[in-house]
């Protein structure tokens, strides 16, 4: 049995990314909501989404916020969750991964590490066998060949889409994709002020922040306020006195981090000027002339 839980997060607890949350209103969530049009057109209520991006700008957590919009249960998967030692093992948890949905529905299914679950499919080694399985359950399980996925929800998350295998991501299974970039301003304002909550701080300068972590991930701006409270807190232990964090302990924290999302940008370079593209990268090739990246 997996964990099912109820999220309350909502697409408005989501601080800025209003062209993801556009996107996911067009692409996703709207045909959703109106089940009776829905009907009307023939369509059923059920649904894929691929999110990909840099690491740590907040994939799971949209995830959530989607099962809190369309008021369905939650189901995490890794691949940790799934990956048996023994022959069929794994397609077996991969089924009782649906058949718990099923169970539970209205749910949303989440595959975080797509990649790993997923992977292109090759000839050779016992890793490349494996990966045939798993990717062929995934495809019976998604294609409902002997239940239905009516009120089934399936995300997926990954960082390296180029490697999703090809037959997941025909009409009607993952043909739905949804870019989740580094957070905008509004964001990164609203991750750093809560990253703060709670800790002994003085007036901070968040516009000042916000203006030199551009390429900052989420989980990168997380990290600049845990590295500035350390820092904080080993000297009061040397002075043997407690003092507020000030906004030049997070700017000497900014200065000595670098944002992770730049290998990743460097890393899909080579994806997007030599690789195979079905429309998926159209919004990041949009982003990257824009930002001159």
């Amino acid at each position: 049995m997996f964990e099912v839980e109820r999220p309350r997060v909502r697409l408005t607890d989501v601080a800025g990314m209003h062209e993801v949350k556009q996107h996911l209103e067009a692409a996703f969530l709207g045909p959703m909501r109106n089940p009776e049009l829905a009907r009307m057109y023939g369509q059923v209520a059920r649904g894929s989404l691929l999110m990909y991006g840099p690491p740590g700008c907040g994939k799971t957590f949209i995830a959530r916020a989607i099962a809190g919009e369309l008021g369905a249960n939650f189901l995490h998967v890794t691949l940790a969750d799934i990956m048996g030692p023994y022959w069929g093992e794994t397609e077996k948890a991969i089924h009782a991964v649906f058949q718990q949905a099923r169970e539970q529905r209205p749910c949303v299914v989440f595959f975080d590490e797509f990649d790993a679950i997923g992977g292109r499919r090759t000839s050779g080694n016992a890793s490349s066998q494996s990966l045939r399985m798993m990717a062929s359950q995934l495809l019976v399980e998604l294609d409902g060949v002997q239940d239905s996925n009516d009120g089934i929800y399936v995300l997926a998350a990954t960082n390296r889409p180029w490697d999703i295998d090809p037959a997941l991501r025909r009409p009607g299974r993952f043909d739905r994709t949804v870019l989740v970039l580094p957070p905008d301003e509004v964001a990164r304002g609203s991750i750093i002020a809560g990253s703060l909550r709670d800790k002994p701080a003085a007036q901070i300068d968040i516009p000042e922040l916000v203006r030199r972590t551009s390429e900052f991930s989420g989980a990168d701006l997380s990290y600049v306020v845990d590295t500035a409270v350390q820092n904080a807190f080993a000297q009061a232990m040397r002075d043997g006195q407690p003092r507020m964090i000030g906004t030049h302990d997070l700017v000497r924290a900014v200065g000595a981090i670098t944002p992770s999302t730049r290998a990743w940008f460097e890393q899909i370079k080579p994806v997007l000027e030599y690789g195979v593209d079905d429309g998926t990268f159209g919004q990041l090739r949009a982003y990257l002339r824009q930002h001159r990246i």
